[in-house]
């Protein structure tokens, strides 16, 4: 087997979290590849820690669907079809469009120079080619963008299925500096809540989720996405 390409870790948030958090973006732009079986305690040595909060962080990707546990050999990372990819796009563009235009038109509760702060956040770490820091940026500023919607459960499920999303073509975007144009995209929605935009929101979000499909759904299309087994 091929040396894992993954950093070791440099922090101690909560170890769990940490290690979740990297192997989660891992997965979600194919480093960990798609029907291969790791055991924690070659994903503990290429990511510098013990097997212990590996297994720890897989039980939680495993309740996340990324991942599925094959008794005494370890964990192999889910795969998905083309259709399960559509599907899960096709959810997003129902739910995360409508969730955030709620938001919008209940703007005066949004935390506008915390969303600003993490739309530079998102926007410095693809500049940086910084994978992780991207997706969990991302996932963290829509999050708290849904949050104004007044309901929690909505913006969970919205949150659970863009956490379930591969985006096979993250690393390309990242290399032909395509990335940072949607990155910018984050600011103009803090521009549209703090005016209380509803519509014009609304539709910047089909846009950007659009673009989710488009370019990091199907990844690479010399690149062979991996049935379910």
């Amino acid at each position: 087997m091929n040396a894992l390409a993954l950093e070791p870790l440099n922090e101690r948030r909560s170890l769990r979290d940490t290690v979740a958090e990297k192997l989660r973006a891992a997965i979600i732009s194919g480093d960990l590849v798609e029907g291969q079986l790791y055991s924690a305690p070659v994903l503990g040595e290429a990511l510098g820690v013990s097997a212990t909060p590996v297994r720890e962080a897989m039980m939680d990707l495993t309740r996340e669907g990324l991942v599925e546990t094959i008794k005494n050999k370890g964990f192999r990372v889910t795969g998905m079809t083309d259709k399960e990819l559509e599907d899960i796009a096709a959810i997003r563009l129902l739910i995360e469009p409508e969730a955030t235009k709620l938001a919008a038109q209940n703007h005066k509760a949004a935390d506008i120079a915390k969303l600003t702060a993490m739309a530079q956040e998102i926007i410095a770490a693809a500049a940086a080619d910084d994978i992780d820091g991207y997706l969990s940026a991302d996932r963290d500023f829509h999050h708290e963008l849904m949050g104004p919607c007044g309901n929690a459960e909505l913006v969970e499920l919205a949150t659970s299925y863009r956490m379930r999303t591969r985006q096979y073509g993250l690393k390309s975007l990242m290399r032909e500096r395509k990335l940072t144009t949607m990155a910018a995209e984050h600011l103009d929605m803090v521009k549209l809540m703090k005016k209380g935009d509803s519509d014009a929101l609304h539709t910047l979000l089909i846009k950007h989720i659009s673009h989710a499909r488009g370019f990091w759904n199907v990844g690479d299309p010399n690149d062979e996405v991996k049935p379910k087994e």
